[in-house]
């Protein structure tokens, strides 16, 4: 659906390569007059797709840019878009817009307001998520929703392909809620705040697993618990930062990560199945997958 009749200025705050089918929309049927982006390279998603596509865009750390004032009191713009931006929008920015600014969020808000929502829900174990449309308040998350759908967490999803997913569905739902907006015949609802959950910044520390800590029980429930919780962690950190551990080889210690797909990556090395792991490591390679739940048959592999 394509919005109708307008050639209304518009300024799209984002990051990353999930929010580029969100840009699509916005230049089919807007006049998409700048991109700001924490992205700093000019091969990163959005500098690189803005230069292709000769979108004026504008690379920042914090609200305090003064190129990045200069711009936005310069554009004349009634409404503005965000998606996976990582920063915070202050009140002085909010009110330059009249008609506000829209966030896609990839959750079903309330649940999971904040920079996490993907990971933690996979982490969580949750069987759906979802993608929300709402219009920004002074608050994280927090402002009403126009619109919600909801989407299945498959058993293979990882962070990176729900995140694809979830934008995708939140870019196809954007044209007729903007539609209805814009013409007066939508009304965000308020959200049910009691309800509300948060999720927290992500450190590469949060991936790290303390294989000295796990003790692995062929039939216990250790074993179990412990394959579940790594097996969620391989999917919710990918691809960054990744369930990972450290290993001494010799003198030598070395960070080893485990991936989807039943894939480990010894630092320096080239991904590898459980297989060629453990016939490169026999020492340590059986200990930590078997420690981990990870091999079905321990007992095959001796």
């Amino acid at each position: 659906m394509k919005i109708k009749n307008l050639k209304l200025k518009i300024i799209f705050f984002g990051s990353s390569k999930f929010v580029i089918p969100i840009i699509e929309v916005l230049q089919k049927n807007f006049d998409l007059a700048l991109a700001v982006t924490t992205e700093k390279n000019p091969t990163d998603p959005i500098p690189s797709y803005c230069a292709i596509n000769k979108i004026p865009y504008l690379s920042v750390s914090s609200f305090s840019d003064p190129e990045l004032n200069s711009q936005l009191s310069n554009v004349n713009c009634q409404l503005a878009m965000l998606a996976d931006f990582g920063l915070f929008i202050p009140n002085e920015i909010l009110n330059i817009f009249p008609k506000g600014i829209i966030n896609i969020h990839p959750s079903l808000l309330p649940k999971y307001r904040g920079p996490t929502p993907v990971q933690t829900a996979i982490i969580n174990g949750e069987k759906e998520t979802g993608v929300s449309i709402m219009k920004l308040d002074e608050e994280i998350d927090h402002g009403p929703i126009f619109a919600q759908e909801k989407e299945e967490i498959l058993p293979q999803d990882t962070a990176e392909s729900l995140y694809e997913r979830l934008f995708r569905k939140g870019a196809e739902m954007l044209p007729g809620i903007l539609n209805k907006y814009l013409d007066g015949n939508l009304k965000p609802v308020a959200q049910n705040h009691k309800n509300a959950t948060y999720t927290k910044h992500l450190t590469r520390q949060d991936g790290f697993i303390d294989i000295s800590k796990i003790k692995y029980s062929p039939r216990g429930e250790a074993g179990q618990k412990s394959k579940i919780e790594i097996e969620r962690m391989m999917r919710a950190y990918y691809p960054w930062p990744s369930a990972w551990t450290k290993i001494r080889i010799k003198s030598q210690e070395l960070r080893i990560k485990f991936l989807p797909g039943e894939k480990i990556q010894v630092e320096g090395k080239k991904p590898m199945n459980y297989k060629d792991f453990i016939n490169g490591y026999p020492k340590v390679g059986k200990e930590i997958l078997t420690k981990l739940g990870l091999l079905d048959n321990p007992a095959e592999w001796d």
